[in-house]
């Protein structure tokens, strides 16, 4: 149903691109695995996890250092067992050159029932270790071009969109190269409306990268600040979600779910809870590991967070906002562009 819906609004639009059509929905829309859904089936959605990650690095990337079968065979178990404790949507940041593979999340998603995204980009931090050659020549229309090919045709041969954008710079100041992945991203938004996530932390980055976009006729709200939760200086957080931007902390834990507490709570209490994300960063089979390695569960937020937000104050509505209803209007795809 979601596939003929999808294709006679875009026939309708008459944009069609090597016999794949514009996403331009008439009602708010994601990009799944499996195709397009409407952002109001989203349900719970864990915003920031990982479900496979290869750190052999971009000269020595190989996806056939992993067997699919084997990866749904140890990984499948615990996505059914985050949907069983009530996430409908998982967002998986692996990246291309570190593990993403649109096919194996595909079959993730049709085993355990969670809706997944997938995502184009490249991942700039750790020294460019996983940034392939052309990255480092290309121009940033030429980046944005590839990325934006990627969404209209699909990732390689599988047929499969990506739902958002996965993007990754270095702790300091922009360099030159990383301030042309965030110009390529930008330039990618205006062309799909897919949101661009980077693996931030600090906020000098951050605002930095906030300043290209603004460069690129991109409002704040296309943004995700990455790993916010590594910027001690906490008085950031609100200067940049007022500005529109989103604010993600996603590194919960079973041995941080207090300080969790309190970042959530200062968030509420300057007023930017509708512009604030939460998620674990957890899972990652490591293809070279034996079995892949310790694969971190998504179930903290559940068995933990959760409680405790209830039992200091937080009300249904407000968990429902931060669960629900902010990845849903984060992640909807749509061009947010500064008009005039």
């Amino acid at each position: 149903m979601y596939r003929r819906t999808f294709l006679q609004t875009a026939a309708a639009l008459g944009g069609a691109i090597a016999g794949v059509a514009s996403f331009r929905p008439s009602v708010p829309e994601i990009l799944t695995v499996t195709g397009p859904r409407p952002t109001a089936q989203m349900g719970l959605t864990l915003i920031h996890e990982h479900l496979l990650v290869d750190f052999i690095g971009a000269d020595q990337y190989n996806p056939n250092r992993w067997s699919r079968a084997q990866v749904v065979r140890k990984v499948l178990p615990y996505l059914r067992e985050v949907k069983a404790l009530g996430c409908q949507t998982l967002l998986d940041c692996t990246p291309a050159y570190l593990g993403r593979d649109p096919l194996l999340l595909k079959m993730l998603s049709q085993g355990s029932g969670v809706q997944i995204l997938t995502n184009t980009g490249y991942y700039g931090a750790v020294q460019n270790k996983f940034l392939p050659p052309h990255a480092f020549t290309e121009t940033a229309d030429q980046l944005a071009a590839r990325w934006t090919r990627e969404f209209k045709r699909g990732i390689d041969d599988t047929g499969i969109r990506p739902g958002f954008m996965k993007i990754s710079v270095e702790p300091g100041h922009l360099s030159d190269l990383h301030r042309k992945l965030i110009t390529a991203a930008a330039r990618t938004h205006r062309r799909t409306g897919l949101t661009i996530c980077s693996h931030t932390g600090f906020a000098i980055p951050a605002f930095e990268q906030m300043e290209v976009l603004k460069q690129e006729g991109v409002r704040p709200d296309a943004f995700v600040w990455v790993h916010a939760h590594n910027e001690r200086n906490k008085e950031r957080y609100p200067e940049a979600a007022k500005l529109g931007t989103w604010v993600s902390l996603d590194g919960l834990a079973d041995d941080n779910v207090d300080e969790y507490l309190l970042m959530l709570r200062f968030m509420k209490d300057r007023g930017v809870w509708h512009r604030t994300l939460v998620s674990h960063d957890a899972g990652w089979y490591k293809p070279g590991e034996p079995d892949g390695g310790t694969f971190r569960p998504f179930t903290t937020l559940f068995q933990k967070l959760l409680p405790k937000m209830r039992e200091n104050g937080f009300s249904e509505d407000e968990i429902k906002q931060l669960l629900v209803t902010n990845p849903a209007e984060a992640f909807a795809i749509r061009r947010r562009v500064v008009v005039g």
